[in-house]
């Protein structure tokens, strides 16, 4: 009876561990994009080139995965090198200290048909605060090459205070050059890693 319950038991812990499936952020179909306020009265978008990430999913609608994700911060891109270059010092990222954004998902609960809720936590310049994604899962189909893809679109707001991304100028009027809120906005292609 003991040999019986220690097969079943292993082959639970097989079946557990095969059934996980990884999948790696397709860069060239992905990007990872901001936004905040600029003299209160617009906006100034931005991004990241550089960046890494995967999730491992148990469950075939990924209800339950687990998310984890670098952005390499140098990799910063504005269209302005003088504002890249400001973004990167230590009145905003001190990407020379701090090259690294981390996230790492506490929690992927789906919310209703294909929308979901991320949250995990969110490390800039060695602060780590928790963080809410609003997800919207757009699928899973094949390329023209045969590999298995998933889609994702995600935001969520931060306040950039935070994570002493600290600079803040005032306008003549009085309110601040660059706003608290970040708006991050995330669009991955997942690719299913190979057996």
């Amino acid at each position: 009876m003991k040999k019986v319950f220690l097969v079943a038991v292993i082959a639970l812990i097989q079946t557990a561990v095969f059934a996980q499936t990884k999948w790696n952020v397709d860069n060239a179909h992905s990007s990872v994009k901001f936004s905040v306020s600029h003299l209160v009265i617009s906006e100034v978008e931005g991004g990241f080139k550089k960046f890494t990430g995967n999730v491992v999913s148990t469950n075939p609608d990924f209800t339950d995965a687990k998310v984890d994700f670098a952005i390499d911060v140098n990799s910063i891109n504005t269209d302005n090198d003088m504002r890249d270059k400001h973004l990167k010092s230590d009145d905003f990222f001190n990407a020379e200290q701090y090259p690294n954004m981390t996230f790492k998902s506490t929690s992927f609960k789906k919310v209703s048909g294909n929308k979901y809720a991320l949250t995990g936590n969110l490390t800039i310049r060695n602060v780590t605060k928790p963080v809410k994604f609003d997800v919207v899962y757009g699928g899973t189909a094949k390329d023209g090459y045969g590999n298995t893809k998933a889609g994702f679109k995600a935001t969520a707001v931060i306040n950039r205070f935070d994570y002493n991304l600290k600079w803040n100028n005032l306008t003549e009027a009085g309110g601040a050059t660059v706003g608290k809120d970040i708006t991050l906005d995330l669009k991955m292609e997942m690719a299913q890693a190979k057996a």
